[in-house]
């Protein structure tokens, strides 16, 4: 892990265990920078809060997601702020799995439909792409890219 992180962080990426079982381990691969993006939002905070989070920070967040996970061995429905999900979408699945739902792609959309199916639709592209070029050969580091304006560039070379 230790090694696998040295060669992400360049690409501004971090791993790190969430879970661990006898079978299995599950990975937990992000931007930080993003993260602390995404659960700055107010309602992100909001959600996190109700749920006994300390929201001083993303890195302290994501303890209390493992000790969550831990405890009770499933996954609390919170995640989907750790995965980039809109916080509306994970409100409204919060209060009822069912209701509302106007799209379902990578997760239920309860909000904005339309951008919800635009970003189904880059995550499918996306995934295309990278298992078509995995499957040509390129390695993890080759595949990963930086989100500024080099990783487009670096983008761009794994699309050739």
């Amino acid at each position: 892990m230790r090694k696998l992180n040295r060669m992400l962080h360049e690409k501004g990426i971090r791993i790190l265990v969430l879970r661990r079982t006898d079978r299995n381990v599950l990975l937990y691969v992000y931007r930080p920078d993003y993260l602390d993006r995404d659960l700055g939002c107010p309602l992100a905070k909001q959600i996190l809060e109700s749920r006994g989070y300390c929201c001083s920070s993303s890195g302290k967040c994501i303890a209390q997601l493992i000790r969550h996970m831990a405890e009770d061995g499933k996954f609390p429905h919170e995640v989907g702020l750790f995965l980039g999900y809109p916080p509306e979408d994970v409100r409204c699945f919060m209060e009822d799995t069912r209701r509302g739902v106007k799209c379902t792609g990578c997760w239920k959309a309860y909000g904005n439909e339309e951008e919800a199916k635009r970003t189904f639709r880059k995550y499918r592209k996306c995934t295309e792409v990278y298992r078509r070029e995995f499957s040509k050969g390129r390695s993890l580091l080759q595949l990963t890219v930086r989100t500024d304006r080099s990783g487009w560039r670096d983008a761009d070379k794994v699309r050739k």
